[in-house]
């Protein structure tokens, strides 16, 4: 007798066809600037232990009754001198929603579903996870856009990725792509938005600091790579463009805590620069993928108004790669590269 198969349950899902996806990931952004949506959007963030890794009992009670009650306030002015009003969201979410559907129609050819989603905020990696999953996804890239490795960052990206599949009963199978601090796209990449950018400006700056994301210095003694990637672009940029070591230097921003970060500090050179007389400085953020508050706000609003403050006269910020078309077309070489053998 032939066996009977049992009938599907009335609610079970239907059947599409497999496909491959590519799943951009960046920080993350607050839904809006008003104190609850940044209370809310840095509590996530600075409850990651991958961001902080002190001890719970000691960070928890410090987080919850005073850096949540003070910090919202004055993190809300500072992505509000910065948001996309005509969108009414963050100029992060803006840029890398663009990313995302230049790097498909680049990629459209390769029939890739390509998708984005933030660590900290929305659109959360979960819930566009689960959209990938339910369009027929069986393999899935996971790309973190840090070009420099670093736990905080790429790490707790990939992290929060695993954590969403964990909840998924048939899981897709899933890649992770590396960082691409030395990838020559990358390089002739940013050496080609600072050539373009400072050809349309009347002068030439005396340095260009290229500014990283920093971290603190105990991360790096624990075996974190980020400053020997981060250290590795600006040689590379600076071969590239055939400067000095003197012109291009290396720069590091967005500490707060007391403990040391890696040095030298944006801030304190930005200043010291304008102190011993420079008078024309340029900074470009090369770890950031998506122009963002640190790189608008804290560079391109508060660095400037130090350097003029305090005797400079003229100042320039590199926008990010964001959408250009060298990015994008890195990230499909990349893409391309980590999906060998799945198309």
């Amino acid at each position: 007798m032939t066996p009977v198969s049992a009938p599907l349950p009335v609610d079970h899902p239907p059947m599409v066809a497999s496909r491959t996806g590519v799943l951009l990931l960046n920080l993350g952004t607050p839904d809006a600037t008003d104190y609850w949506s940044m209370r809310r959007y840095l509590k996530e963030f600075l409850s990651d232990e991958r961001v902080i890794d002190v001890n719970p009992l000691l960070w928890k009670p410090l987080l919850n009754l005073v850096i949540l009650t003070t910090r919202p306030t004055r993190s809300g002015k500072a992505y509000a001198a910065i948001w996309n009003r005509e969108k009414d969201e963050s100029p992060l979410r803006t840029i890398t929603r663009s990313q995302s559907e230049k790097l498909a129609a680049v990629l459209a050819e390769e029939g890739l579903l390509v998708d984005w989603a933030m660590r900290y905020g929305n659109p959360s990696t979960a819930v566009v996870l689960e959209r990938m999953i339910a369009a027929g996804c069986r393999r899935i890239l996971l790309l973190a856009l840090y070009p420099q490795y670093a736990a905080a960052t790429t790490a707790t990206a990939y992290d929060q990725g695993f954590r969403a599949l964990m909840q998924q009963r048939w899981q897709p199978a899933v890649r992770t792509a590396p960082p691409y601090h030395d990838h020559p796209l990358y390089i002739d990449a940013l050496a080609a938005s600072i050539e373009r950018h400072l050809a349309s400006l009347s002068w030439q700056p005396e340095v260009l600091l290229a500014s990283f994301h920093g971290l603190p210095k105990r991360y790096l003694l624990l075996g974190d790579p980020y400053h020997c990637h981060c250290a590795k672009t600006a040689r590379l940029l600076r071969e590239r463009l055939g400067w000095s070591e003197e012109r291009l230097r290396l720069t590091f921003q967005s500490r707060f805590g007391r403990e040391e970060w890696l040095k030298p500090y944006t801030d304190e050179t930005v200043l010291a620069l304008a102190r011993q007389g420079a008078k024309r400085l340029a900074i470009v953020t090369p770890g950031f993928a998506a122009d963002c508050v640190e790189t608008l706000e804290e560079i391109d609003i508060a660095a400037r108004e130090s350097f003029l403050e305090h005797g400079g006269e003229n100042f320039t910020f590199v926008p990010c790669l964001n959408e250009a078309d060298e990015h994008i077309r890195l990230l499909a070489d990349i893409v391309r590269r980590e999906l060998a053998g799945w198309i």
